[in-house]
């Protein structure tokens, strides 16, 4: 394979990704708002000469090149999150500006980079001839993973393919361009949304004593899912999540759950219901954002909270349950699932892995690279190294689905950094663009599926058995 000449056909196509990237970022398009940027892309993908562009019943934009049977997928989630308090930002995070190295912007990192690299990749496949026989080349641009990481693709296994087993059939494997630092992504934790909920009885404010108060008894669940995260493993009322590292707590699993981290867990939200301002609070809820490391599983995160001192001790005035999303897509469509996302590691050896790898090698070396000094903070451990170039995300992905859900083979790479994500101030770097574009273009050839002797997954978190597809 000719690496140095697709380098030079990614970087001559650097300027024009750098624009691309800007007008989609200079496109508010949070979550189920994402109209004017699918159409931005499909403009895109038109003009570069894919073979068709398609938006489908949920609104996600694909792209196709080839006209094999067999697919090699590249995504991206093009919706972003707001900006929060804009006082926080010092430019404006919709205009933003580039310098020599850097693109300032919501979304730059998270993620309509990967959005701006997989189409020119996908590009320069078609330039180079790169795309081997009988296969063909999948670009999406996803829409709602920030709402609900992983339904867009629910959507697309199920209904733009004839569910899992004929998408598992065409796709052989998924490349998320979500922010890797530089690394190779495979896999990382899962995630659940719980909500606990407290009853109460009112009164009047002035006789707290004739009431119930729901505030109160919550305040104590409050600080027990901070102990739960906080807590050491050999605490004896309230375990902490660590203990899943540990061969004792977690014995099959307690590896995998080294390699992803150990799992978290913290309140995100709280309401409450009172007749007034001066009354007792008759209901009081918390959301609880839960990522999951191996070894864990819905039923046994949703018992930690339920056994929780303070949850027992009020037991008979809590509810502990999992949250379901169905929140209508710009095109109008809804497609309801539960707020449940599977934790999902691959193994190093597999090909779909191995195939990045060997990209990598070829055009870069064997270590992460960097535009400039700010990037490589990035990509340095806790000791000052280079972290390994081989990893795993912090954050949830599309991979939930693609790979926790349905075993289709996921592997990341992306421009930009995790830490950008959400942040004020985002950016991301002309370099990485350069470098991912280049990656994905060298990828199909470069995969083996002669190679898949064993399944490609080394774990894959249990399903709920709830009736979703």
């Amino acid at each position: 394979m000719d690496f140095d000449s697709i380098k030079k056909a990614a970087e001559g196509y650097g300027p024009a990704m750098t624009k691309f990237l800007r007008d989609m970022i200079a496109i508010p398009s949070e979550s189920c708002e994402e109209k004017g940027v699918v159409y931005r892309i499909k403009e895109e993908m038109e003009r570069l000469g894919y073979d068709k562009v398609e938006i489908d019943k949920l609104g996600n934009v694909i792209g196709w090149m080839g006209t094999g049977s067999k697919i090699i997928a590249i995504d991206s989630h093009i919706d972003t999150v707001g900006i929060g308090n804009i006082n926080n930002w010092t430019d404006d995070p919709y205009k933003g500006w580039e310098n020599e190295t850097e693109i300032y912007g919501r979304g730059g990192s998270d993620q309509e980079g990967g959005m701006a690299s997989a189409t020119y990749g996908a590009k320069i496949m078609k330039d180079m001839g790169l795309i081997p026989e009988g296969y063909k080349i999948m670009v999406v641009g996803s829409v709602q993973e920030e709402d609900c990481d992983g339904m867009c693709w629910q959507s697309i296994v199920n209904e733009y393919f004839d569910g899992p087993e004929d998408a598992r059939s065409k796709i052989e494997f998924v490349i998320s361009t979500e922010p890797t630092d530089g690394g190779i992504y495979r896999g990382h934790r899962g995630r659940m949304e719980i909500r606990v909920d407290v009853r109460g009885v009112s009164c009047h404010g002035s006789a707290p004593e004739r009431g119930d108060n729901a505030i109160h008894k919550m305040a104590e669940i409050l600080l027990n899912v901070r102990d739960l995260n906080e807590n050491s493993k050999d605490n004896p009322e309230i375990p902490g999540l660590e203990k899943m590292l540990d061969p004792k707590w977690n014995p099959e699993h307690y590896e995998d759950a080294r390699f992803l981290g150990r799992g978290t867990c913290t309140t995100s939200q709280i309401f409450y219901t009172s007749p007034s301002r001066c009354a007792v609070a008759d209901s009081c809820s918390i959301s609880i954002d839960r990522r999951m490391t191996a070894g864990e599983t819905y039923q046994s995160c949703l018992k930690e909270i339920e056994d929780l001192p303070a949850c027992k001790k009020y037991a008979k005035d809590v509810k502990v349950s999992m949250y379901m999303y169905d929140r209508p897509a710009w095109t109008g469509h809804v497609y309801e699932t539960e707020c449940f996302f599977p934790t999902w590691i691959n193994k190093e050896s597999a090909p779909h892995v191995k195939a990045l790898i060997d990209a990598y090698h070829g055009l870069w070396g064997n270590e992460r690279i960097w535009a400039d000094d700010k990037a490589k903070e990035k990509r340095i451990d806790e000791n000052g190294k280079i972290r390994p170039l081989c990893d795993k995300w912090t954050f949830s992905t599309n991979g939930v689905s693609i790979q926790g859900r349905y075993g289709i083979p996921c592997v990341g790479f992306g421009p930009g950094a995790e830490s950008q994500a959400h942040a004020p101030n985002e950016i991301t770097w002309k370099h990485d663009l350069v470098v991912c574009a280049a990656l994905y273009a060298a990828v199909p050839e470069l995969y083996k599926p002669g190679d898949k002797k064993e399944s490609a997954t080394s774990f894959r978190q249990e399903l709920t058995g709830n009736d979703i597809k």
